[in-house]
């Protein structure tokens, strides 16, 4: 006895898999993000990237991550499948308080943007000095 199955999500992902195809604006940049210690640390896949095309701006607290893939050409070849995207890449971040703005740093290796936001020193956990009558104590903050 053969049981039929329907998968709703395959379903939609096979009838939206053209549209992809379709989209003609800047396309989001895959990113992880994760608090390290005393930093952040953002990483953001830009596989074939060239590197001079990476354009990192900050303004006020908006981060914008912008890059530009371009398409690969064969003359007079006949394209058996075209699945690498060229194009623009685009994504921006509102950064919070606390952050030492004027220390981040980026670096690209391997197709992935690094992007490295301190932590201000205000910040920063610190210990704070109490003073009682007669004697000292410290609090950790």
């Amino acid at each position: 006895m053969n049981a039929a199955t329907f998968d709703p999500f395959g379903e939609l992902d096979r009838l939206t898999s053209g549209l992809t195809q379709l989209r003609t604006g800047p396309r989001a940049v895959p990113v992880d993000l994760v608090r390290d210690g005393e930093q952040y640390l953002l990483h953001a896949d830009l596989p074939g990237v060239d590197p001079g095309s990476i354009d990192i701006d900050l303004d006020g607290n908006l981060l914008t991550i912008r890059a530009e893939r371009t398409a690969t050409t064969h003359d007079g070849a006949k394209w058996i499948a075209q699945e690498r995207r060229s194009g623009s890449y685009y994504r921006q971040f509102t950064l919070g308080e606390g952050l030492d703005t004027e220390a981040i740093s980026a670096a690209y290796d391997h197709g992935v943007l690094s992007v490295v936001i301190p932590l201000s020193e205000r910040a920063k956990p610190r210990k704070i000095r109490v003073e009682a009558a007669g004697r000292q104590q410290s609090i950790s903050v």
